[in-house]
């Protein structure tokens, strides 16, 4: 599949939210006075790599956003993810089986 069909695949929120933390780490990396040469440097990636990230590409690995995330000390903040699931919770709730007690006879 090619970088232009998975961009397109996209749902548009999901694209949007790719921005979004593109956009937060390229803020990261400006508010530490750091340079984009820097950070692939520190990532081990190229600077296209990290151009890329902070352009919110879909086609760039988790790898390199851990990498980037890891080289601005941001690294635990992966962690967050999907970690509320409310709607996940809500489907277990309704799927549990609620136990009854045998009558007393």
């Amino acid at each position: 599949m090619s970088r232009t069909t998975i961009a397109k695949n996209l749902p548009r929120r999901a694209a949007q939210n790719l921005q979004i933390v593109g956009e937060q780490i390229r803020l990261a990396r400006l508010r530490r006075d750091l340079s984009i040469a820097q950070i692939a440097e520190r990532a081990m990636c190229n600077v296209i790599s990290v151009m890329r990230v902070e352009k919110g590409s879909p086609t760039v690995s988790m790898g390199i956003y851990l990498r980037i995330l890891f080289a601005l000390g941001l690294d635990e903040s992966i962690l967050f993810l999907a970690k509320e699931d409310e709607m996940g919770r809500n489907l277990q709730d309704l799927d549990l089986k609620h136990r009854q007690r045998a009558s007393k006879k």
